[in-house]
């Protein structure tokens, strides 16, 4: 690999890290300082929001062809449909997530 896509995934990686830590970090920091004052420490509602709002927004972002056609559009449904009914037979992460993206690749690759 050339040392431009290095930088690239390491910055990726980096930045995936920082997105979790960051906010772990500042909240331990804050529930320690509390405690250490003799109050009550919790944890505010808009943390425990906000994982599952990133997340969310990655999905949605996740699903937007990157060349917009119907064929692409078509080939995400059905990836999404083959997602949730592997999820459904499953409950699982890893084996619905990797059920939709091979049916997605083969749709584009089969009719493309």
């Amino acid at each position: 690999m050339s040392s431009q896509t290095w930088v690239i995934l390491i910055s990726i990686a980096l930045g995936t890290y920082l997105i979790r830590a960051l906010p772990y970090l500042w909240m331990a920091r804050k529930l320690n300082k509390q405690s250490a004052q003799g109050k009550t420490a919790s944890t505010p509602i808009w943390l425990t929001i906000l994982g599952p709002t990133m997340i969310a927004a990655m999905f949605g972002s996740s699903l937007v062809p990157v060349e917009p056609s119907p064929l692409s559009w078509v080939a995400t449904a059905i990836g999404c449909g083959a997602t949730y009914l592997m999820w459904r037979r499953t409950r699982s992460m890893g084996y619905p997530i990797v059920a939709g993206v091979l049916i997605f690749g083969a749709l584009i690759v089969t009719l493309g």
